[in-house]
């Protein structure tokens, strides 16, 4: 195609896919280039037919200008796309932006080919270098290069003008789950090559040593120059010329003519294989030499030996079935959105390494380049995913033959830019288009051209998870209740694996059950993981003065998920923006600054790479739980943990485990006579450096139960009477407001989402009418009896509060009626004075648990600023729980405060807010906290479930009917 701007308008035709771009290949030019960012003239234009004006602006790059600024202002939507036009047509107000810079040519490149490459732009863009139309790309995710040889001069500048085009037809297929922005988001680039170059380079390299290097030749004047020839070695080892495949090509004439093909090979003996546990990599070098010998270009790839294969119903990485612990990642950062440093992306995945992930979907397109060079080398695996989604108009455009090549480009660009790397493992078509026969054109294409793994796409899944004449390799759907997967996979009708795309949603506070999840999927052959939707809280740091982005203006104002005073996390309709989709935006299990979410703390104990089975005579059962891994890599400290506040140390001696091997050990501790209940935690750590880690970094803490907590005993009565006021309400010099029963908590992301929030409400939980039947004395006890009046019926609550010796005993029972089939608690709430600060505990921590997720929390003595307790999810909502809770102090800087016992293990919070504190506020920065706790003791908890998003909790972890009794003791310190 050769068309001048003026009368192409490549925002309304979605069969042009791009003019004047270079193809995409996989040999990487970053590293000798000259870049191009920094400040450029910015203006932005109400639409891409606007005149450019005298008045320009600033703008960096890379950089969205949605987060620089101007008024166009970042919009959340999840399915609905921002603008009203069916595809192909955007909107005529299409915020438009015109980047341009001088740029100066170096002359050392006279006589070379010169490219200009832009990393990134949303969503159209088109180049022009000194007023000449250069060309155009689509595809918001992928670089886009140009040939600019014959346009400028080496020694001299030339005037280059990005105009980056917000809406277009690909908006229609860009319609992810994120925010939406405009502008160049990667960096922009200028390199120059001989004209003889290396055009691709495909390297397949299999676990057993054999290397196969195949290379694509062009010359910039056409045909090519004759004796040219490629060499290369392997961390300096040569690699020899493929004789026959030169000689297949020299017969066909095409080794010197149009279309340059050399192949070469190696062998490699005792080769180290690449796998996420041991990312073994080698350096290839590849050289493109003129016929006199001298070098004309040059690529350099890291190596990594590997298999991808599906045999039956197993994904096989190297022969072994391996489990798939994965999460989505979008490229984010709250103050440049989709503009990411090399720095945030190893930290990122450092992370996840740290928290026991080993994979990665990159939700839901082509990442950064450098993510995957940092995958390689971290060891992680990567399911490659294409810049398509169709969702809001999935079922039109899934069969439309007007985005027909543009499914084809995208998946096809993908994969000719990350097929040499190591870690990415299967290639994905997209998400949330519907499932068509453009998506069966482009697996068509990348079956052809990268046989070496499979494919994936979730909306393939509407034909059946087991139908083999789709696109997809794997079933891969989404949200599936772990019931129907284990189903299936005990069905008989499994023909591939099954590994979910996007499974436990981590909005607020949530990931219910996951252990659960877990424990189905390593029992159940044929269940083979998922990836945990998703990796950030897509917070964009707002400055509340304004209400504009606060961008890179803001570094450094937030920490620990709460931003700084004056600023907070703007999540969808913060910035004034209509449609959007409110806090949907915020479910990863990262904070805006990367903090870790109490979740992390689960998947780590989950995916443990050590394990404590159980307890044999001669000791607990150790067993290897990696792939490929011994256990040299890790040491270890024995934790004896004793009901008393006793907590004793010991080394440990990892054995020498294979994967999957058990051995039994020696019990480390001669348990004390007079101990009560014990608990033995094996503090796992990194035993050297890692690149993920330090030497000393806890890798997981699993825990065994040595003797469980005897029964109860009667407390000694004293002689003393308890004081109740007029209304049945305890009086004590440490509460200011007495334990009331508490029904409701304030509702997760979850429990609004999922409609449990809405049913509370019309229940009248939050604040049911107390009604005093009867106060009875009788000794040393008085027995306090009420009812709580709901609009779904009546809960009797009895509390009977005995003095004993030390303080106050309390039991109580509250009878649930059948209409209140699913509260959110049951249990007993009371506030106390100032000044308490610290609080110490004997249960489960130190990070916040509950009854459906609590597996990474280990039972010990935890200590905590009160502060500290509550966790702030972008929406505040019910957080800072803390699960099988035995007894617990509250003490000001003197000692001096109160202490529970607990009857029996339970789940307690202790904050600075009401629950009607956290539902009446949308964003942190409207909360007060109350000088004192408010404290929560609960006989039963509703689970978190995921229900914002996927199924809800599971039933054991509902709260029942009937009579829920409790007890606990109350002394002043």
């Amino acid at each position: 195609m050769t068309a001048p701007f003026s009368w192409l308008r490549p925002w309304e035709a979605p069969e042009v896919t791009s003019w004047g771009r270079l193809p995409m290949c996989a040999v990487d030019r970053r590293h000798q280039a000259v870049p191009l960012d920094g400040e450029w003239r910015f203006q932005l234009l109400p639409a891409p037919d606007s005149p450019v004006g005298d008045a320009w602006g600033s703008a960096r790059v890379p950089g969205a200008w949605t987060l620089q600024g101007t008024d166009d202002l970042p919009q959340y939507t999840n399915v609905r796309m921002p603008f009203a036009q069916f595809p192909p047509h955007a909107p005529a107000a299409n915020p438009t932006g015109v980047y341009e810079r001088a740029v100066e040519v170096p002359g050392g490149w006279a006589g070379r080919r010169i490219v200009l490459q832009v990393g990134a732009a949303e969503s159209v863009l088109l180049v022009q270098v000194d007023g000449r139309p250069v060309g155009i790309s689509k595809d918001s995710h992928l670089a886009a290069e140009f040939d600019l040889t014959h346009i400028v001069r080496p020694g001299s500048s030339a005037v280059v003008r990005l105009t980056v085009v917000k809406w277009s037809d690909a908006s229609h297929i860009e319609d992810q789950d994120q925010w939406w922005h405009g502008g160049i988001t990667r960096p922009v680039l200028l390199y120059a090559t001989d004209p003889l170059y290396l055009a691709d380079v495909t390297v397949r390299a299999r676990r057993d040593g054999d290397l196969r290097v195949d290379c694509q030749v062009r010359d910039a004047g056409g045909g090519l120059p004759a004796g040219w020839y490629v060499d290369g070695e392997l961390d300096g080892r040569p690699l020899t010329r493929d004789a026959e495949f030169d000689r297949a090509n020299a017969e066909d004439e095409r080794v010197s003519g149009f279309l340059g093909e050399a192949r070469l090979r190696a062998t490699v003996p005792d080769v180290r294989a690449w796998t996420a546990e041991t990312p073994e990599l080698y350096g290839l070098t590849v050289r493109l030499r003129r016929a006199d010998g001298t070098v004309a270009d040059s690529s350099y790839h890291r190596v990594g030996f590997r298999d991808v294969e599906i045999a039956g119903r197993d994904l096989l990485i190297n022969g072994e079935r391996v489990f798939v612990r994965g999460v989505n990642r979008h490229d984010f950062h709250p103050l440049t959105g989709r503009t990411v440093s090399y720095d945030d992306m190893r930290a990122d995945l450092v992370l996840l390494k740290r928290f026991g992930f080993n994979a990665i979907r990159t939700a839901h397109y082509p990442n950064d380049p450098a993510l995957y060079d940092l995958a390689d080398e971290l060891g992680l695996y990567v399911v490659d995913e294409a810049d398509v989604e169709s969702h809001d108009h999935a079922h039109e455009i899934a069969d439309d033959p007007r985005y027909l090549a543009a499914f084809v480009d995208r998946v096809s660009r993908m994969v000719l830019r990350d097929k040499n790397h190591p870690s990415v493992i299967i290639w994905s078509l997209g998400n949330e288009s519907d499932y068509g026969a453009n998506h069966d054109a482009a697996a068509g294409w990348v079956r052809r051209h990268d046989p070496t793994r499979p494919l994936q796409y979730e909306g393939a899944a509407k034909r059946g998870w087991a139908d083999p004449d789709v696109a997809s390799d794997i079933a891969c759907p989404m949200y599936a209740p772990i019931e129907e997967c284990v189903a299936h996979a005990l069905s008989g009708r499994q023909t591939k694996p099954l590994i979910q795309c996007e499974y436990s949603h981590a909005m607020g506070n949530s990931n219910g059950t996951l252990a659960d999840h877990w424990a189905a999927i390593e029992a159940t052959p044929g269940l083979q993981g998922g990836f945990i939707w998703e990796f950030w809280d897509h917070g964009i740091l707002q400055d509340v003065s304004d209400g504009r982005p606060a961008g890179r203006a803001g570094a450094g104002l937030y920490e620990r998920g709460v931003a700084a005073p004056g600023h907070r996390w703007a999540y969808g309709g913060d910035f004034g923006e209509v449609p959007h989709d409110g806090a949907f935006i915020a479910d990863g299990v990262v904070f805006p600054d990367r903090t870790p979410k109490p979740v992390l703390y689960e998947h780590r104990e989950i995916a443990a790479p050590v394990r404590l089975e159980c307890l044999r005579h001669e000791g607990p059962v150790i067993r290897n739980h990696q792939h490929f891994r011994g256990l040299d890599w890790l040491a270890a400290e024995w934790q004896l943990s004793l009901a008393d506040g006793r907590t004793l140390s010991a080394p440990a001696e990892l054995p020498e485990l294979r994967p999957g091997e058990t051995a039994a050990v020696p019990l480390p501790f001669e348990l004390p006579e007079d101990a009560d209940e014990a608990w033995l935690t094996l503090r796992v750590t990194t035993a050297r450096d890692e690149p993920w880690a330090p030497r000393g970094t806890v890798v997981c803490l699993p825990q065994v139960r040595l003797r469980a907590a005897p029964v109860r005993r009667n407390l000694p009565v004293a002689d003393r009477t308890v004081e109740v006021d007029t209304d049945g309400l305890l009086v004590h010099p440490l509460l200011i407001a007495a334990p009331t029963l508490s029904l409701w908590r304030a509702p997760t992301d979850n429990d609004e989402l999922g409609g449990m929030a809405d049913r509370w409400r019309e229940w009248g939980l939050a604040a049911p009418a107390r009604r005093l039947i009867a106060v009875r004395r009788a000794g040393a006890s008085v027995g306090v009896l009420v009812e709580y009046v709901c609009e779904a019926g009546v809960v009797r609550h009895e509390q009977v509060f005995t003095a004993v010796e030390g303080g106050i005993h309390v039991e109580e029972s509250a009878e649930l009626p059948a209409t209140l089939d699913d509260v959110a608690r049951v249990g007993s709430v009371f506030e106390t004075v100032a000044g308490l600060n610290l609080l110490e505990w004997f249960g489960q921590g130190p990070w916040e648990s509950y009854p459906d997720r609590s597996a990474g929390a280990p039972v010990g003595h935890h200590a905590l600023p009160v502060d500290e307790l509550f966790t702030p999810y972008l929406r505040p909502q019910e957080s800072g729980g803390r699960h099988g809770v035995r007894q617990f102090r509250l003490s000001a800087p003197d000692a001096t405060g109160l202490a529970v016992e607990l009857g029996r293990p339970s789940q307690i919070s202790v904050t600075r807010h009401r629950a009607a504190d956290l539902a009446a506020a949308s964003h942190h920065d409207e909360l007060v906290p109350r000088d004192g706790c408010v404290v929560h003791i609960d006989a039963a908890h509703r689970g978190l479930g995921t229900a914002s998003c996927g199924p809800d909790t599971a039933p054991e972890y509902l709260v029942p009917t009937g009579t829920h009794r409790w007890g606990w003791t109350l002394r002043v310190l």
